[in-house]
């Protein structure tokens, strides 16, 4: 990956090909057709006018079935539900579960920014979980979940955000799984990310890059977020939602001193709405708007400039009464789950794997 991401930057610096584009094209290669086999049949439709990729157990099941929408990672700007380590985690999940697995191909960036990225899940998570659908599939609508890792744990986090305000929803979520997701923008200088800054996967800079590329390709939005002065002062009442210092435990702040914001351009702020908008951050959202979220499980690693978000979130949804449990993976890397096939296979990537699915079975 290391070298997948040297060899975009080359691409880049000739400007021979957008970054991203670059990082796309070494994805596809990844990519599977969607094959069913003896357990699971597995096809590609739409919802909503949206591309999602279906997994539907052979076996009979007793009564109606539980069912996962599932949103892959790769920055808001890469991926594919058809990806090889994305069609294992799913197929698997399908099988292991005996669950109507829906992974959802949403649009990306750079050709698409923020909202739509979100839209597109929306939609497909909104449009599954219309009564008529659910009894199509037969699926259990008190058994429902949303997951997804990384970008797209940042995504099932703010549909499930999301639903609790659409009065146009009746069925309720029993859960949501988020795998070492990035949850704000705001401080792009938590503890994580300096000590996880040039780690191989996720450096800080790729991330910053993803964050922004979200929003807009107009550079000055990157600049000002690698620098970590991007947030206009008017906007300051949001840190209290990711202030470390308050929101980690000791174990985590390590001697790391909590500095002040440094405020950037309202400009910005103006023209690039969205990394202060809840459905991009979902740790931005008020205590009383986590109230009532379902059943949560958050993964995070300890050497990912991410584990800090996980980390927080997991806190402050414990302190608004959500039923959490929150599993750290010490001896883990952000996209670590990715790692189960092939010559790169990890021990570490399957036991979590092994422990996402066991605890959907065991709660959902």
């Amino acid at each position: 990956m290391q070298e997948e991401q040297n060899k975009a930057e080359v691409a880049d610096q000739l400007g021979l090909m957008h970054y991203m584009e670059t990082l796309m094209l070494i994805t596809a290669a990844e990519y599977v057709a969607p094959t069913s086999d003896e357990n699971v049949t597995v096809m590609d439709t739409e919802f909503s006018n949206v591309a999602v990729r279906l997994y539907l157990p052979r076996k009979a099941a007793d009564g109606l079935r539980r069912a996962v929408v599932y949103f892959h990672g790769g920055g808001w700007s890469l991926g594919h539900a058809g990806m090889k380590p994305y069609d294992h985690l799913t197929r698997w999940t399908s099988n292991r579960l005996n669950a109507v697995v829906v992974s959802v191909n949403y649009r990306l960036a750079p050709k698409y920014h923020f909202p739509v990225q979100f839209e597109d899940v929306y939609s497909v998570t909104k449009f599954f979980l219309q009564s008529s659908i659910l009894s199509q599939y037969g699926v259990d609508p008190d058994r429902v979940c949303v997951a997804g890792d990384s970008a797209g744990g940042n995504l099932a986090a703010a549909v499930a955000q999301q639903l609790l305000k659409d009065p146009e929803v009746k069925t309720k979520l029993k859960a949501q799984a988020l795998l070492y997701p990035a949850l704000q923008p705001l401080d792009l200088n938590l503890p994580s990310y300096q000590e996880n800054e040039n780690k191989p996967i996720l450096p800080r800079l790729l991330m910053v890059k993803f964050w922004s590329e979200y929003f807009t390709s107009d550079s000055s939005l990157r600049e000002a977020m690698a620098s970590n002065r991007h947030v206009p002062v008017e906007s300051s009442h949001l840190f209290q939602f990711v202030n470390w210092s308050n929101l980690l435990p000791e174990e985590l702040k390590k001697g790391h001193v909590y500095t002040s914001p440094t405020y950037g351009s309202s400009e910005l702020a103006e023209k690039y709405p969205g990394f202060l908008d809840p459905r991009a951050a979902p740790l931005l959202a008020s205590d009383a708007q986590l109230r009532g979220l379902p059943l949560t499980y958050v993964l995070t690693c300890e050497h990912d400039v991410l584990r800090d978000d996980g980390v927080m979130y997991a806190g402050r949804l414990q302190a608004a009464g959500v039923p959490v449990t929150h599993d750290h993976a010490k001896d883990a890397f952000h996209g670590v789950m990715m790692f189960v096939l092939g010559p790169a296979k990890l021990a570490v990537g399957y036991r979590l794997l092994n422990r996402y699915v066991e605890w959907l079975n065991e709660n959902l």
